[in-house]
């Protein structure tokens, strides 16, 4: 089962696999960011094993174990590079020795990511071992409109320059993916999709022709505290009006702990992998035709669970609406 990524014309398997959790632990702000300790050799293993399973969209970014899991993947895909599709973060200063993360300027969402753009990339193109990166995605949730447009303006002259395929934001915000997504080198947005704490609109984003007004969500996969299982790419989509702005848990979270909101910033963006459950990107693969669930994955075990619920094929119409009917939506 084949995807194509958005608008980028890029084909993908139709389960990724999110890097998250073989980044190890890391630390934001001081904060704590990342998981415990993880088994380099395994996570190895548990990449290819995912090739060999046929998966071939790979989602990382710098943050994850600052710079960490970018190394491993880099390191387990050596020779095999035109056999992925690798997807990136950036956004904020990382300090791999320290594994330690740190906003760029001291209010976040005025941090100006567009001046060390470029810097970021080749960092990352580094660790990774490749001399280009399939998708590149703004990692800082928040960050201020304009800021991002700076951003954007770099991301169209690496497209051009060929180190970028398409690129996209990984934010909930449908004011930045309004405005965002109207650059002709933007191919898909990454968006949190989880079974009980998802926006309406959301699932919809990535569609031009489907109605604007709110619809029965589709249901995700994943916790609505500890653990949001898989983001999901959807194409970005240009658009003349603007909708307000869908904040379901508005403002920045509260510090790092269980009771965490998922999805409002990097330490949340994509929780996954060591609760990984056969069966659960089904529920995207259900939600809607023009998205890819990238569940997360730290064995090898887990990975052959995540790319194997395809063959049970998408949840049903009647299941989604009894999801929705049991969760009082």
């Amino acid at each position: 089962m084949k995807r194509t990524l958005g608008r980028s014309g890029i084909e993908v398997s139709a389960v990724g696999m999110g890097c998250w959790a073989i980044g190890g632990p890391w630390t934001l702000d001081g904060g704590t960011a990342g998981w415990s300790q993880v088994d380099d050799a395994e996570s190895t293993r548990a990449i290819h094993a995912a090739l060999e399973l046929g998966a071939n969209l790979f989602d990382t970014a710098a943050n994850y174990g600052a710079g960490h899991s970018e190394r491993i993947l880099g390191a387990a895909l050596q020779g095999r590079r035109d056999q992925v599709v690798i997807a990136t973060k950036f956004g904020y200063d990382v300090d791999e020795a320290a594994r330690e993360i740190r906003h760029y300027d001291a209010v976040t969402e005025e941090s100006d990511v567009a001046s060390r753009l470029r810097a970021d990339l080749e960092k990352s193109l580094r660790r990774l071992g490749t001399d280009y990166v399939d998708v590149y995605l703004l990692h800082v949730w928040g960050l201020n409109i304009e800021r991002a447009l700076e951003a954007r303006t770099i991301l169209e002259d690496l497209v051009a320059e060929g180190k970028v395929r398409t690129y996209g934001w990984s934010t909930d915000r449908t004011d930045a993916i309004e405005a965002f997504s109207t650059g002709p080198g933007a191919g898909v947005l990454e968006q949190q999709l989880n079974i009980f704490d998802c926006d309406a609109e959301l699932p919809r984003a990535g569609r031009e022709d489907e109605p604007r007004q709110p619809q029965p969500r589709a249901a995700g996969h994943g916790h609505a505290h500890r653990q949001a299982d898989a983001d999901h790419y959807v194409p970005g989509r240009r658009r003349s009006r603007p909708r307000p702005v869908v904040r379901r848990h508005p403002g920045r979270p509260p510090q790092p702990g269980l009771a965490r909101q998922p999805g409002r910033d990097p330490r949340d963006r994509d929780e996954r992998g060591s609760n990984a459950r056969p069966g659960r990107p089904g529920l995207d693969l259900g939600s809607k035709p023009n998205t890819v669930p990238i569940p997360g994955f730290r064995t090898v075990v887990q990975v052959e669970e995540n790319v194997r619920a395809i063959e049970f094929g998408p949840l049903t119409p009647a299941q989604m609406a009894e999801i929705d009917r049991i969760l009082g939506r």
